[in-house]
C-alpha cells in the first residue's frame, strides 16, 4: 500500500520534528487517545494519552535545545487500516547540566488510520542490553 507507507513515514517524520521542538501539542496530536508506550525509563507503560503527555512534559526540560531525532533504516508494514513499523533513532544534543549526548534506540510502533489519519497507538523505545553486566549499550550504531 504505497500511500500508506507514504503517509505513515510522514507521521514518523513529523514526530522527530515535533519531538526536536519540544512542541508537546504536536507530538501528542500524532498519538492515539488510548496509546500504550513502553518507554527506556520506568515504568513498565504509560498507558493513555495523559501518561504519555506527562511522560513528555517531565521529559523535554531535561534538554538544552532542540532534541535531535533522526529516524534510520524505517520499515513500515501496512493495510488500509493497520500498520507497523520498526527504525532506528538517533537521539542528539545537549542535556540541561551540558553534556552532551548522541545515542541510537530501536523503536516499535504500531498504527491505526481513523478518520484524523494515521494514529500512534502503541510504541516500544529500546536500547540492547549486555547481559554480562545488565548495563544499556548507548554506543552502538548501525554500523556495529
Amino acid at each position: 500500500m504505497a500511500n500508506s507507507d507514504s503517509e505513515l513515514r510522514a507521521l514518523f517524520d513529523e514526530r522527530a520534528v515535533a519531538m526536536g521542538a519540544k512542541d508537546i501539542e504536536r507530538v501528542m496530536a500524532l498519538y492515539a487517545p488510548d496509546v500504550v508506550y513502553f518507554d527506556l525509563v520506568p515504568p513498565l507503560r504509560y498507558v493513555g494519552a495523559d501518561a504519555l503527555r506527562a511522560r513528555f512534559l517531565d521529559w523535554f526540560p531535561r534538554w538544552h535545545g532542540p532534541i535531535g531525532q533522526q529516524t534510520q533504516e524505517l520499515e513500515v508494514s501496512a493495510d488500509d487500516r493497520v500498520a507497523t513499523a520498526h527504525m532506528l533513532v538517533r537521539a542528539y544534543g545537549t542535556m540541561q547540566d551540558g553534556r552532551t549526548v548522541d545515542y541510537f534506540v530501536r523503536v516499535t510502533n504500531g498504527c491505526r488510520r481513523s478518520d484524523g489519519g494515521w494514529r500512534i497507538i502503541h510504541e516500544h523505545v529500546s536500547l540492547p542490553v549486555e547481559m554480562s553486566t545488565g548495563r544499556a549499550r548507548m554506543d552502538l550504531t548501525p554500523d556495529t
